[in-house]
């Protein structure tokens, strides 16, 4: 039995067969050009409608042309037939230099030819001036290749022809490609974000009444809002995505809130990480940041911004070029936010420390405070492990009512006295400990337990 791997490979095969004759005709009529030669585009591409591997799966989704085709395989050889490439490697005797028009790249750890924007045209058009401005067209940004965010097209240095872009794909695409499915992305340079995943449920978060009541249009959205949008002809008239700020004090809940709400929406939730996105050098920070809402435009993924000061910060009065530069990069990020069709979600400790400009664009602005006494108690008695024990003189409902903790410190004083015990090799949890614990928790903000 063929397994769906063979059955690709097979497909990718045929297909690098067809472009490996459209490469060489195409080098062949480009050195020594003939009348009347036929075309390379002319040369039939395989049949592949009836297919129902990954790679023909996303060519007939997309309904790609057979120069579609040619551009996606460009793109996939250097990881799968990078011998195919090795032609573009020739050099130009006369010169003593590589061929120009045949564009690429180098890289020092691939020694092989790396395809560029330009080299894609020179396969598609040679030296025919006519149609290669025609497919100008399929890197344009209203093609699907860039819309749907199949190639990643970044020009490596300001200034510099966009036909010396990189011709990569997204590593989406490519998963889905030669799986049927994309992993999530890597955390790093390139995608400076982390998905947020919990093992908790809605009833393991405690919250203050009037806070769960603000949250309910915003879970609203998450289950309704393509409905809003689209059945109910409201598109032309909202503005695309949520936007909503969770504001209150460390450990309040908020990134749990977060996590939650993916959850229960089957949405996943990516929290941007700050120190991969800011950076002192001017434009990069929302180069960075563009990064991430490409991609997650093309899910449905839900942004957090934790700690959004950083970002989202008020603008200040202008007295050199570094303010208004910054100044210019809230601005693009007010108008980037507010076109995004995604549920995007700032957490700030202070509202005030926003911008205005920010803060009137929220759909919701919703205040996680300290729980109170009631919300002490929940937290307290549903956090400790089933495992564990209490010495019979601990009193929870005094403990809930002497000391004013958030929830994230209520839980690192419990880990705390849950570690002390086990060091102790016993399972009972010790109001000495606890009291350890609470006086810790107390020091970090400068208080007095």
């Amino acid at each position: 039995m063929v397994s769906p791997t063979e059955k690709n490979a097979k497909v990718l095969q045929a297909e690098f067969d067809w472009f490996e004759a459209v490469l060489k005709m195409r080098i062949e009529t480009y050195f020594d050009p003939k009348p009347d030669e036929p075309d390379p585009l002319g040369l039939p591409c395989p049949g592949i409608e009836a297919d129902t591997t990954p790679y023909a799966r996303q060519i007939i989704r997309h309904q790609f042309s057979a120069e579609e085709r040619l551009v996606i395989l460009l793109a996939l050889a250097p990881c799968l037939k990078p011998n195919l490439l090795d032609i573009f490697l020739t050099r130009n005797k006369l010169y003593n230099c590589p061929f120009t028009e045949f564009g690429g790249r180098h890289q020092n750890l691939h020694n092989g030819f790396l395809p560029t924007i330009q080299t894609a045209l020179f396969l598609l058009s040679g030296n025919n001036l006519s149609k290669r401005l025609a497919y100008h067209r399929l890197f344009d940004t209203g093609h699907v290749f860039r819309q749907r965010y199949l190639l990643d097209l970044e020009v490596p240095e300001k200034k510099a022809p966009f036909t010396t872009a990189p011709l990569c794909l997204t590593p989406e695409f490519l998963d889905r490609l030669i799986y049927d499915q994309a992993k999530d992305p890597d955390w790093g340079e390139h995608f400076p974000a982390k998905r947020l995943l919990t093992q908790m449920a809605w009833e393991d978060l405690v919250l203050m009444p009037q806070t769960r009541e603000q949250l309910r249009e915003l879970w609203t959205w998450s289950a309704h809002g393509h409905e809003l949008l689209n059945h109910w002809d409201m598109g032309k008239r909202l503005s695309p995505g949520y936007r909503c700020l969770f504001y209150g004090p460390p450990g309040t809940g908020k990134t749990l809130t977060a996590s939650l709400l993916g959850k229960s929406a089957n949405q996943p939730v990516y929290r941007i990480d700050l120190s991969q996105v800011v950076s002192k050098y001017i434009g990069e920070t929302e180069k960075n940041l563009e990064k991430i809402f490409q991609r997650a435009e093309q899910k449905e993924w839900i942004l957090f911004f934790d700690e959004a000061d950083a970002l989202f910060g008020k603008r200040t009065q202008v007295r050199d070029a570094h303010d208004r530069y910054a100044n210019q990069g809230t601005s693009y990020l007010l108008q980037r936010i507010e076109n995004c069709p995604n549920i995007v979600i700032l957490a700030s400790n202070l509202k005030e420390n926003l911008d205005d400009a920010f803060t009137r664009r929220f759909q919701s602005v919703i205040y996680f405070p300290i729980p109170r006494k009631k919300e002490r108690l929940q937290l307290w008695r549903q956090s400790f492990s089933p495992a564990s024990r209490l010495e019979k003189d601990i009193d929870i409902e005094k403990i809930a009512e002497e000391y004013e903790m958030a929830g994230g410190a209520i839980m690192n004083v419990i880990r705390y006295a849950s570690l002390m015990a086990i060091s102790r090799d016993t399972k009972t949890i010790t109001m000495k400990d606890l009291n350890r614990g609470i006086q810790r928790e107390y020091a970090k903000e400068g208080r007095t337990a």
